[in-house]
């Protein structure tokens, strides 16, 4: 090196200054993203401490998900315009991962507080108590569809969930309506449904109107449920109460926490009227 008060790097101390591996550095090299500024007759390759900005840009440019063969266009048509156009990209990337990971740390709140409050719940009693508004997303009606429809409506309503975002950490449950349950087909829903606390527009919705709600816990697996039903059945005659419109079932403990089937626990929630 013949070039005076010019200070290089070596490839091993520009790698560790950027906290790489040198074979990082040679690749980089191979595909002309980064360049050493200076090779000698013995094909050392040096660095300018000026390079280390564009290894770093390069690099957040990879955390945020850029390929690098994006990176190698603009890396070949390098200029203010182009470089500030990028920065505008990716800065509305970040907005966006920003508000993904806001709506998970909502979502991972909403299971911590439903699973904290499970936990001081007595399972073996039946409640009367009065439940507020609720906004709840529907699924496509599923009253008469065969096991395979079924499948495909599950598999639907998720898709909604995740492309529009609206799960909320809710249980996803089921409505049944007011004719099904007395007639004892207590597994005949007619939609399902996750609870919505703070609905989007443009989003077709089902309001769950306040009232009266008889509440018990079936412990359990699902084809066992009609034991539940006819104890709040019976609380119900005992309180002179009568089925209102819908039952609105969900899970609280199922194959999340739970291995076994016999403790899954459902919540049934009996829409009544007094007389």
């Amino acid at each position: 090196m013949n070039k005076k008060n010019v200070k290089y790097l070596t490839s091993g101390e520009f790698a560790k200054l950027c906290r790489v591996n040198k074979q990082t550095l040679f690749y980089y090299d191979q595909i002309g993203l980064l360049s050493p500024i200076y090779k000698n007759d013995k094909g050392y390759r040096y660095y300018s401490i000026n390079q280390i900005e564009l290894f770093y840009v390069i690099d957040l440019l990879k955390e945020l998900g850029m390929s690098l063969k994006d990176i190698q266009k603009y890396a070949q048509n390098k200029s203010p315009e182009s470089f500030l156009k990028l920065m505008h990209l990716q800065k509305e990337e970040i907005v966006k991962k920003r508000q993904e990971i806001e709506m998970k740390e909502k979502l991972i709140d909403t299971k911590i507080e439903l699973l904290e409050e499970s936990l001081t719940i007595p399972f073996d009693q039946i409640e009367l108590t009065h439940l507020p508004d609720a906004t709840l997303y529907l699924s496509r009606n599923i009253e008469d569809t065969t096991d395979d429809e079924f499948v495909e409506v599950i598999s639907e309503f998720i898709g909604e969930l995740n492309e529009a975002h609206l799960d909320t950490g809710y249980p996803i449950g089921g409505i049944t309506k007011r004719n099904h349950v007395l007639n004892g087909n207590y597994s005949k829903y007619t939609y399902l449904y996750i609870e919505q606390p703070h609905p989007k527009e443009g989003h077709p919705y089902f309001k769950a109107v306040k009232g009266d709600f008889l509440i018990g816990y079936h412990i359990g697996e699902d084809h066992t449920i009609s034991s539940t039903y006819e104890k709040l059945f019976s609380e119900m005659e005992r309180l002179n109460l009568t089925l209102g419109d819908y039952v609105f079932e969900e899970y609280v403990y199922d194959t999340l926490v739970k291995n076994q089937k016999e403790q899954y626990v459902t919540k049934i929630m009996m829409q009544v009227n007094k007389n």
